[in-house]
């Protein structure tokens, strides 16, 4: 905060030289506090660079973190022969595999039954001819009583009131003379027996068409019924989820293929290699001459010995550097990715790739473990060090309030003094000015002018 000098208000001819005054013992007084608002300024700067430093270095701990899950999992991706009836994705699968999908007939879908007939007035028009409907949603039957209401509009409050899982509304048509129906849909898709019966006792009239009971997914997995109540299956391959978008002609096939994605190393290798570039220029901006308010900070040269334990990483397999991979350092340490060298890789390196990279424990993927110490935003180094920098802040926000009511004070107290020194000069130059009134009249009487 800035101190600003009080204004001083005099009645003598010496009032702007007291204002210098006043202002120039503020500034004097108020040196302490500026410095200490400098300081300040530098803790929010260096705070700001201390968090882009650990969002950088999170970036590359997920980035090397990926590399050790995908390696783990052998990179194994799903891909179907036609994803515009059958899309895959690998969530957790362990081994490559081979799934063929036939007689998809159906696909699964809410059931969603309207009234056979319209009504005159939502509100008014009877529906049941009895005063009592009974609705069946599968296996669950509901009684319905509408003595307090025979009509579309307390029958669809009825049903929607019962948490049967269903909803109902009233539609119109607009035209007629009976525009309304009652429309019922289940909340989940999968075949559902849907009715409405009217005096359930008697007639049992069913007030509801039968023209979309609802549906199952149904297809066959290797030769394999599967009847499912959703479009998404996760819970027949262990690991492998499926969607099933449409239907297949008859002999039709669809290959689900699940085996290590060259592509998806390759992609995962891409992430890591920028995420280490912008870690390294983050570093190389707070060191050398043109350093900034973290030069010589032990956050820097802890990031700075961490990156290189990335880069010089050493396997014990086959596959020994990040260099045999594809991922090369030029002279100034910056990485780059060399998908020519990658893509040469044989089948048998890829395996040693795979155990090069290890896990999300170890091998070069546990090196996240280490990346994640500076960056985790509850217990790491750059947490710990952003706190201090608050706390900092906050005991010199206090000094800054205590010296700046220390300056007020002051500037209060010369003030009362000058207004007394003031009101004295003043009456003291008026003193003068009559005495020198005096002198010039008495001067004036005795010789006829006035005094020279």
């Amino acid at each position: 905060m800035s101190i600003s000098p009080l204004v001083f208000t005099g009645v003598s001819k010496f009032s702007e030289d007291f204002q210098t005054i006043i202002d120039r013992a503020t500034k004097i007084a108020s040196l302490p506090a500026t410095a200490l608002q400098n300081q300040q300024k530098d803790l929010v700067q260096q705070k700001l660079l201390v968090t882009n430093l650990s969002t950088s270095v999170g970036t590359l701990s997920s980035a090397v973190e990926k590399l050790g899950e995908i390696a783990s999992k052998k990179a194994l991706a799903a891909t179907s022969s036609d994803s515009s009836k059958v899309s895959a994705s690998n969530i957790n699968s362990s081994s490559p595999a081979l799934y063929t999908i036939t007689d998809i007939t159906s696909i699964a879908r809410q059931a969603a039954e309207t009234s056979l007939t319209g009504y005159a007035n939502a509100g008014s028009t009877p529906v049941s001819s009895t005063g009592t409907v009974k609705l069946k949603v599968g296996s669950q039957e509901y009684d319905i009583d509408l003595s307090g209401g025979n009509s579309l509009t307390a029958l669809r409050n009825s049903i929607n009131a019962l948490d049967a899982g269903v909803t109902a509304s009233v539609l119109t048509t607009g035209t007629g003379s009976d525009p309304f129906y009652l429309s019922i849909t289940a909340d989940l898709p999968g075949a559902t027996t849907l009715e409405l019966r009217d005096d359930p006792s008697g007639a049992n009239t069913n007030l509801l068409t039968a023209l979309n009971q609802g549906a199952n997914t149904e297809f066959k997995l290797n030769g394999v019924a599967v009847s499912k109540t959703t479009t998404l299956i996760n819970d027949v391959v262990p690991g492998v989820t499926f969607t099933i978008k449409d239907t297949t002609d008859p002999g039709e096939q669809i290959s689900v293929n699940v085996s290590s994605s060259r592509a998806a190393l390759a992609s995962a290798i891409g992430d890591f290699v920028n995420a280490y570039n912008s870690t390294r220029e983050v570093i190389n901006s707070q060191t050398g001459e043109t350093a900034g308010l973290l030069s010589g900070d032990f956050l820097v040269r802890e990031t700075r010995n961490q990156l290189q334990k990335v880069s010089g990483f050493v396997g014990t397999g086959g596959i020994e550097s990040l260099a045999e991979l594809g991922i090369e350092f030029n002279s100034s340490g910056q990485a780059s990715f060399n998908e020519t060298t990658f893509n040469g890789l044989s089948g048998s390196q890829l395996e040693d790739a795979f155990d090069f990279f290890g896990t999300t424990t170890t091998g070069f993927g546990g090196l996240s473990r280490s990346l994640s110490q500076i960056s985790d935003p509850f217990l790491g180094l750059a947490k710990l060090q952003t706190d201090q920098y608050d706390a900092a802040s906050k005991r010199i926000s206090t000094q800054i309030d205590a010296l700046s009511q220390r300056v007020t004070d002051m500037q209060k107290s010369i003030a009362s003094r000058l207004q007394v020194m003031d009101a004295l000069l003043s009456s003291l130059t008026s003193q003068q000015n009559l005495l020198a009134a005096s002198i010039e009249s008495l001067s004036f009487s005795t010789y006829g002018s006035k005094s020279s």
